[in-house]
């Protein structure tokens, strides 16, 4: 795919993006809702809730550039919530809607120009400010290590290998 975005800034961003569009398929491929919820008696956090923060950072990034989404758990997840023990939605679901905001997303990453990446943004709840610039290149980073966390619990779970192709 040929990437032109306005700011050069976010050539490498852009290509992970990309790539973690389609990871995030295929690291919960063929994994059912049961075991998407399980934590194996550790304090980490399961497939479900990665898999949903995950979407919930995509929506809350498009919100900072503009778009006026939200993601159907946002309750669950607004303001960089825990883990809880309630019930999640499915991962189908949330793979609808990683479909839906994904090439939104894109859009507004590939047309953002340095001006807005050096606005400050102030997160009051979070008591944290840090500029556009720093939130793309914090999510990128998150984005690859949630995945990561993902690929690591298809094994534990004893599912097949992420798949990259």
């Amino acid at each position: 795919m040929d990437i032109k975005p306005n700011s050069n800034r976010m050539y490498g961003f852009l290509v992970l993006y990309d790539m973690q569009t389609t990871f995030y398929h295929s690291v919960l491929d063929g994994i059912n809702d049961e075991d998407a919820l399980k934590r194996l008696d550790t304090k980490a956090n399961h497939i479900n809730w990665l898999a949903g923060s995950l979407l919930q950072e995509r929506f809350e990034l498009a919100n900072l550039l503009g778009v006026d989404l939200k993601s159907s758990a946002d309750e669950l997840f607004k303001y960089h919530q825990g883990i809880k023990d309630v019930a999640y939605p499915t991962l189908k679901t949330y793979e609808a809607e990683w479909d839906k905001i994904s090439p939104v997303l894109r859009e507004k990453l590939v047309n953002v120009s340095d001006e807005e990446l050096d606005k400050v943004i102030d997160f009051e709840v979070e008591q944290m400010s840090f500029p556009l610039f720093e939130m793309v290149s914090f999510n990128t980073y998150r984005e690859a290590n949630c995945i990561g966390q993902i690929a690591l619990w298809r094994r534990l779970l004893g599912y097949e290998a992420m798949k990259y192709m």
